[in-house]
């Protein structure tokens, strides 16, 4: 199968609430590699790399979050698959999250 890309924008209510947490195992249950990190203007982004099926899982659980959380948008961007990635990680920003 051939592997796809997706870079997500998720605004809501979804910093504060474990959002990046639970996007990293539930990631990492599905074998999506890549990486998930909270932006200074309150959103969540991510980035899933994999097998097409896998990553619209992700994109799909993105679309309703963890228990706490309210997702109000969810923006997709295709991107062009790397390969650069070889587990899921949270990143992190020098602004304090």
């Amino acid at each position: 199968m051939t592997a796809i890309r997706r870079r997500v924008l998720i605004s809501g209510i979804v910093q504060g609430v474990a959002f990046r947490y639970y996007t990293r195992a539930a990631a990492r249950d599905r074998g999506v590699n890549g990486w998930v990190r909270n932006l200074p203007d309150g959103r969540v982004e991510a980035v899933f790399e994999g097998e097409q099926d896998t990553v619209n899982s992700m994109v799909t659980w993105c679309r309703k979050g963890p228990s706490g959380s309210q997702v109000d948008d969810v923006r997709i961007h295709e991107e062009r698959p790397t390969g650069e990635f070889t587990d899921f990680e949270i990143r992190y920003t020098g602004w304090g999250y």
